[in-house]
């Protein structure tokens, strides 16, 4: 297989003040999106992964997360953000005394 990544280029975006407080919620939703289908397949805590007994260190709270992990997961958020204003999308905040 010759598989050439080809992520949108949004190295020169820069995110207003309000985006950027943005990406730890939405890195925070990363991985809840990416631990609800595990636990939902049975999958559990555990201090190592262990496929075999479906358990994973990393199905803890986002906040108790170590920080290698939220990185990630903010990094993932803040390339989508990026991504999204790159390609011309405006993102507004919500008004205020909006639910979330």
């Amino acid at each position: 297989m010759n598989y050439l990544p080809r992520p949108i280029d949004a190295e020169g975006v820069a995110l207003p003040p309000e985006l950027v407080a943005l990406t730890e919620r939405l890195g925070e939703n990363c991985h809840d999106l990416w631990a609800k289908p595990r636990l939902a397949e049975g999958w559990t805590y555990g201090p190592r992964r262990d496929d075999a007994r479906k358990k994973h260190p990393g199905l803890v709270p986002y906040s108790q997360l170590p920080e290698s992990e939220k990185k990630y997961d903010h990094l993932t958020a803040l390339g989508a953000l990026k991504a999204i204003l790159k390609l011309g999308y405006r993102i507004l905040p919500p008004p205020t005394g909006s639910p979330i």
